[in-house]
């Protein structure tokens, strides 16, 4: 409703700035009329030129056009503001849909195509709204003021004038249809270039450690050639207004002309009316050139609107009605015939169930691509079982609210998240309201104490965008200082000890350690030998839970287990 108030008035403002300003001409064929009839009476000696009088009409006609200049200034001050706002509303719209949309989406969608949705498409719809908007309101109005004035003046050459409006509307509209599919394609080829340019930055080392160079320029410069025919074809079709308009109305000044001197010899109009006729034919036919300028620019906000609109329209996570609220967790964990598979006709859990008992070690173990990370994703509801029941505390996870669930669980993945800003703030976000002293402690319990007073500025050293500043031992030793501080009653822990040496193996593993005492905990393991003591023990393999136990237990079956077991101790022929 705010918008609709604040459109309403640009139009009030529009309209009346339109007003005085096609009043002018009218008035200015008055003066003209003026000093021709004076002019005449001069030559004949029956009389002089009045400049008083014209004098005053000219004086006038002044006040009338900077009165039309500040209405333009008011209307073009709120339409800023108001698509502003607009532009303001869909970021924060976009921002609040991003927390809502499931992880599908985001695992179906680069980065960059998300990226550019927000940024360039909301860009593009706020720029060319506040210049398309104005100028249609300023031409319809124009339009509709300068026809009234034209009929007053002479209805006859107003019709002449109006012959060329459908062939100029038709012309427009022709251009219009083709134009249209390539501010589409070029829209959605920028995306796809965002989407490309930024995977292959952040992946750069990757791209040159495979020799990759040619095969990323290959594919950058075919999107590049797409966006370049696309954007050229569009930009043509619609720069081509313009001269037809021009064409178009040039048609129509020679036949005003012609007639005008005709009804003058007649006596049926004045000079000054023919004056006034042409400025008005020129202000009728140029409302319809500002039209096709903006057309481009109203064909990329349509286009950019669709995209936004259609990201603001995808599928949200279901959202449970009436949520319970979770305030305190034991820590109590119940798989009961969980099925499960992305796809409906793909199903990859086909039965499983398992109790876990509050502050215990639970290790999920298997080969590559055996289902570990899937388990994960069930139990913090980033999907939803198609079949039977995952519990906390005896109560479906299903009951709780996303986000009331996720702040029972604390993470440390093997991809480190950490953002731009001081060591302290990044331990901090585990935690908002922790004090510093909070902070230290918990960075002692994760044993990064030390490594972070050895850097420049300590805790408040400031970590890069990518945290490469710090090594990845580094790191991880920060992102569980993170989770001891944030003291989630159950923990997820992908073993990330993979890439870092042994004595840093050694000093996450005993903050790990640290972390899980008293806590229900999940481990997805990687190296056998680092959870012989864990309580249960799940053992994946394509997908499904095949052997659960005690290491013991596990060993003594001889099966799956036994043999991922072995298999790390045989020695290499």
């Amino acid at each position: 409703s705010v918008y609709k108030i604040g459109i309403a008035v640009v139009i009030f403002f529009a309209i009346l700035s339109t007003i005085f300003n096609v009043i002018g001409p009218k008035i200015l064929s008055k003066a003209t009329t003026e000093l021709f009839t004076g002019l005449v009476a001069k030559i004949q000696g029956t009389g002089n030129i009045r400049f008083d009088v014209i004098g005053k009409i000219l004086l006038i006609l002044l006040a009338i056009y900077i009165f039309s200049a500040l209405m333009s200034f008011v209307q073009g001050y709120i339409m800023a503001g108001v698509s502003q706002k607009m532009t303001y509303r869909m970021r924060s719209e976009i921002s609040e849909k991003i927390h809502r949309l499931p992880m599908s989406y985001f695992e179906s969608k680069t980065v960059g195509e998300i990226l550019s949705r927000i940024t360039n498409d909301v860009d593009t719809l706020g720029q060319s709204l506040n210049q398309s908007v104005t100028q249609v309101i300023t031409s319809v109005a124009t339009m509709v003021g300068v026809l009234v004035m034209m009929l007053s003046i002479s209805p006859l050459m107003t019709l002449i004038a109006l012959v060329i409006l459908p062939v100029s509307i038709a012309l427009v509209m022709l251009v219009v249809k083709f134009s249209q599919k390539y501010f589409i394609a070029q829209q959605r080829t920028l995306g796809e270039i965002n989407g490309q340019v930024e995977e292959t930055f952040s992946g750069q080392n990757i791209v040159k450690a495979f020799n990759k160079e040619k095969d990323v320029l290959a594919e950058f410069d075919t999107r590049n050639e797409e966006l370049y025919n696309s954007a050229w074809k569009s930009q043509f079709l619609s720069g081509l207004m313009q001269p037809i308009m021009t064409f178009v109305g040039n048609l129509g000044y020679v036949a005003v002309a012609i007639v005008g001197s005709i009804l003058a010899v007649a006596g049926t109009i004045t000079v000054g009316d023919i004056q006034a006729f042409i400025q008005y034919v020129k202000n009728f036919t140029q409302p319809i050139q500002q039209m096709a300028n903006v057309s481009n620019l109203l064909q990329s906000t349509v286009a950019a609107a669709e995209r936004v609109f259609e990201f603001l329209e995808e599928t949200e996570e279901v959202e449970t009605e009436n949520p319970m609220i979770m305030d305190h967790v034991s820590g109590a964990v119940s798989f009961e015939h969980v099925k499960f598979g992305y796809n409906e006709d793909k199903i990859i859990i086909h039965d499983f169930s398992s109790q876990v008992k509050p502050g215990q070690m639970v290790a999920i173990v298997g080969p590559t691509g055996a289902g570990k990370t899937t388990m994960v994703k069930l139990l913090m509801r980033f999907y939803d079982v198609n079949e039977g029941r995952i519990k906390i505390d005896g109560q479906d996870i299903r009951a709780f609210g996303r986000s009331n669930l996720r702040e029972h669980f604390g993470m440390v993945l093997q991809d480190t998240w950490l953002f731009k800003g001081s060591i302290m703030e990044n331990i901090r976000y585990g935690k908002l309201d922790a004090t510093d002293e909070e902070v230290i402690a918990a960075a002692k319990a994760a044993h990064a104490h030390h490594f972070i007073e050895t850097l420049p500025g300590g805790y408040d050293f400031v970590l890069n965008e990518e945290a490469t500043n710090v090594s990845q031992g580094q790191r991880q030793l920060l992102t569980i200082a993170r989770s001891i501080l944030a003291d989630n009653p159950i923990l997820i822990l992908d073993e990330a000890t993979s890439s870092v040496d042994t004595r840093t193996e050694q000093r996450i593993q005993k903050a790990m350690n640290h972390l899980m005492q008293g806590r229900t905990s999940f481990v997805i393991a990687h190296r056998l030998s680092t959870i012989k003591d864990a309580d249960l023990i799940l053992v994946m393999k394509d997908g499904d839970i095949i052997e659960q136990g005690s290491h013991e237990d596990l060993i003594a079956q001889n099966g799956f287990y036994a043999e991922l077991y072995n298999s790390q101790f045989e020695e290499v022929g």
